[in-house]
């Protein structure tokens, strides 16, 4: 029968948690719904209402500055029981008002109406799980019959008309055949009695027989008739019961139903073509039978060349003569409709190839879709890829979904890779351990109930080409506090050489030029490949990155005017005369130039060394990839992961990530160098608690 429980075993761990009172962390016994649909214990909601009842009577005191809505508390006198359970009941008020009531469970303040407590509905269906929850968690432990004299025996069926359970004996005598209670619903054991009828809370003498689709509660017909219930659209019990509980079934046909209907379609289209090519296969045949018809003739000429072998054999020459005319006559005839045949008709059908491409991606496309749920657009613009992807979408308010799916898959020529899923409640998502130097497609659709709307277009980003070097500016080495500034976080640089620029006016009159200022990555680099990135401000006048070698660096930091500087040397971008010396040869740095919303390409014997041709528009971010082993340094355009320069690096010294500013400018390492970035904000947050 329905209500015993031993046909569907509980799996304790699985369920657990969802039979846990938010309020007393207990086993829920007698669960309330509340409009919120949250459930809590019934005594719960008493003492909950008591509690803030007292603390509003009495804000000065202990009790209402230690209670809690998720504490257990102590159980409340009858009196205030009484006062709380009567229609109208509502804290301060003598008048009746609607009880807010603060649900345990979300947090939030729930109205319950004039009629509070009484105006609940007892969750039948959760204390029927809690009881076989308590059976199973109890094991071999056994319900002892209610009627036996002591010592009670062990209980084998428990009476629902009763709310009494009996061992066989006992049962029999009070469930004795020909009488009324013979015909009583009895079950297995359980200590779980709940009514067959559900009466409404608001008309107790009611019994509920209908549903209300607009409040989603079942109600009785005085509800309907007269009550808060009057003007909402209502339905039958049962087929509310099969629309909450057989929805899924409905689902499958209704799915099943638009299959059908596109197998028709293409059944209807398979047949329509098939006859065209029989239709065009017949009109063909025909005009080949009418030619073959025409030229039949030819095929009597046959016997034509026969002929003129013989009559080539004609010894006298008069004879010949005369016959020699009227045979090239009739060969020249032949020969003539020879030369003009054409078949009547096309012999190829390769104009009826069908073309399903289109067809078989809208195919692969096809979900639940509703008109409601318009598709969500993923930001080009916000979304980006690092050591980590982030993406993020737009929808319109009007049609906020529940939530979300975010779907990935890595594009590869192999084989087609299988689309990975993730469920977000919000619209952004970071995506993680995804595989460098690799091509992957994002899309999104949203969900509104169990209806989800079309993905959206596919969205592709480029992985860097190898792991994420993490490091923040060095604060130390070589470090100009006077012409640069650096952020707490020694995330960001920015150069104020400007105004020391206008300080020493008088200088620049006897040939005095402002310097690159340099600062470099705390962290060195002396095997592997490793990728960083950062951005430099549009504003920046002239800014220098790169990588240089620990030996340079020393030099640099000395004598940072010598020629022996980046200023003069070929990998600087600028036009010095001497960079067509040493292509080959391996340097000890690499930096390339940029400034004025422009990216410096070096010159190169294998590329053009216009100037149109080295000068490009500024990327928004700039990627750095460096292979110690192979030697090889190259700088990427980050929105599209596209390489601009790469060349030779000495690597027999320790490596760091460079930077050199002159005049105004700015540089912000990319925020996904977490690394480090978090251990900073985890010692700030302990020196603020400290």
């Amino acid at each position: 029968m329905e209500g015993d429980g031993s046909d569907s075993p509980v799996t304790i761990k699985n369920i657990e948690r969802e039979l846990i009172c938010p309020a007393c962390k207990e086993l829920f016994t007698h669960p309330l719904i509340l409009p919120c649909q949250h459930s809590i214990c019934h005594k719960c909601v008493k003492e909950l209402l008591l509690t803030l009842d007292d603390s509003f009577n009495d804000v000065g005191s202990d009790n209402s500055n230690q209670s809690s809505p998720r504490l257990r508390l102590p159980s409340p006198s009858m009196d205030k029981i009484d006062r709380i359970n009567r229609p109208g009941w509502k804290r301060n008020s003598l008048t009746p008002r609607t009880t807010i009531f603060p649900c345990p469970g979300c947090e939030h303040d729930v109205d319950l109406g004039e009629r509070g407590i009484n105006g609940l509905f007892r969750n039948f269906t959760l204390e029927t799980i809690v009881e076989r929850y308590r059976q199973a968690a109890r094991a071999a432990t056994a319900i002892m019959c209610d009627l036996c004299k002591p010592p009670p025996q062990e209980s084998t069926k428990s009476c629902m008309d009763c709310s009494a359970s009996y061992c066989n004996e006992c049962f029999k005598i009070h469930h004795p055949w020909g009488t009324i209670k013979a015909q009583h619903e009895y079950v297995g054991p359980t200590t779980n009695f709940r009514p067959k009828i559900l009466m409404c809370p608001e008309h107790e003498t009611e019994r509920i027989n209908m549903y209300c689709e607009l409040c989603r509660r079942p109600v009785c017909h005085l509800c309907k008739l007269g009550g808060s219930h009057a003007n909402h659209r209502v339905t039958t019990m049962s087929s509310a019961y099969k629309t909450l509980k057989c929805n899924g079934e409905r689902a499958k046909e209704e799915a099943i139903t638009h299959f059908e209907k596109l197998f028709e379609i293409l059944e209807e289209r398979k047949s329509s073509v098939l006859k065209a090519i029989d239709s065009s296969k017949k009109l063909r045949l025909d005009k080949f039978q009418t030619q073959m018809e025409e030229y039949q003739g030819l095929l009597e000429n046959n016997g034509l060349v026969g002929y003129a072998q013989e009559v080539l054999k004609e010894t006298d020459q008069s004879c010949f003569v005369q016959t020699a005319k009227q045979l090239h006559l009739r060969i020249q005839k032949a020969t003539e409709s020879l030369k003009s045949f054409r078949p009547a008709a096309q012999t190829s059908f390769e104009d009826y190839v069908v073309n399903t491409s289109k067809q078989t991606e809208l195919l692969g496309e096809l979900s639940f879709f509703s008109s409601g749920i318009d598709v969500p657009e993923i930001n080009e613009e916000q979304s980006k890829v690092y050591n980590n992807a982030l993406i993020n979408w737009h929808h319109p308010e009007k049609d906020k979904a529940d939530s979300y799916v975010l779907e990935y898959r890595k594009i590869s020529r192999e084989d087609e890779m299988s689309w990975n899923e993730i469920e977000v409640c919000g619209t952004s998502k970071i995506i993680q351990d995804l595989e460098n130097s690799s091509t992957y497609a994002f899309r999104v659709r949203a969900y509104k109930g169990s209806i989800c709307s079309p993905c959206s277009r596919e969205f592709i980003l480029h992985t860097p080409p190898a792991p994420v070097f993490s490091f923040l500016f060095d604060e130390k080495c070589g470090y100009n506090n006077e012409h640069l500034l650096l952020n707490l976080k020694r995330d960001r640089v920015e150069s104020r050489a400007g105004f020391n620029l206008l300080l020493a006016a008088e200088r620049i009159q006897v040939g005095y030029y402002t310097s690159l200022d340099y600062i470099i990555g705390d962290t060195g680099i002396t095997k592997g490949k490793h990728f960083w990135a950062f951005r430099v401000e549009p504003y920046s006048y002239l800014v220098k990155v790169g990588v240089a070698s620990s030996d340079k660096l020393q030099e640099w930091l000395r004598s940072p005017r010598d020629a022996v500087s980046p200023r003069y040397e070929q990998d600087s971008g600028h036009d010095s005369g001497s960079e067509d010396a040493g292509f080959d040869s391996s340097q000890p740095f690499t930096l390339v130039t940029i400034g004025m919303k422009k990216f410096f390409i070096p010159k190169s014997p294998t590329s053009s060394n216009e100037p149109e041709n080295r000068v490009l528009p500024m990327p928004t971010s700039i990627g750095i990839f460096l292979d110690y082993d192979k030697g090889k340094v190259s700088f990427y355009d980050m929105d599209h992961m596209k390489c601009l320069y790469e060349r030779q690096v000495d690597c027999s010294h320790t490596l760091y990530p460079a930077f050199a500013l002159m005049g105004s400018g700015g540089i912000q390492l990319e925020e996904p160098i977490t690394a480090k970035y978090l251990e900073y904000q985890e010692d700030m947050q302990l020196k603020h608690l400290m």
